[in-house]
């Protein structure tokens, strides 16, 4: 009997930009032309300013575990616990909540420097997670 796989999350048309260029391993934010705020998650209006000049800029995906629980009871067979549930905020000021992988879970810590990996999912795009920053500098 095979894994069920991760949950792949749909593809709406706002969204569509970002999804693209996940299989490119590259993390895209929309930008507000208005008032140079990112947004997160994408939409058709800045929350912002209701601006709706929204622009795609890339991301390097390094920021900060703002938050985060380790799940010790998997919620889908596709998910191995112990797992890091996290809410990332990105050096760009928004909010993403992924999951932390490449550390212990126990070891995951608010405050702790993060950057995006990717997994692959069954149709070609990619789930950015985020795996901790080595404290050497990487």
């Amino acid at each position: 009997m095979s894994e069920p796989p991760r949950f792949e999350p749909p593809i709406s048309e706002v969204a569509e930009p970002f999804w693209d260029a996940t299989r490119e391993g590259r993390l895209l934010l929309q930008w507000c032309a208005a008032c140079a705020r990112p947004v997160w998650y994408p939409r058709e209006v800045c929350p912002q300013c209701l601006g709706s000049t929204l622009e795609w800029r890339e991301s390097p995906g390094r920021g900060v575990v703002y938050a985060c629980t380790v799940e010790h009871k998997a919620q889908t067979r596709a998910l191995a616990a112990p797992y890091v549930v996290a809410l990332v905020e990105l050096d760009e000021g928004v909010r993403l909540l992924s999951n932390v992988v490449g550390s212990p879970p126990e070891r995951v810590a608010v405050g702790d420097r993060v950057r995006i990996t990717w997994e692959p999912l069954p149709d070609g795009r990619r789930l950015p997670l985020f795996e901790p920053v080595d404290r050497a500098g990487a």
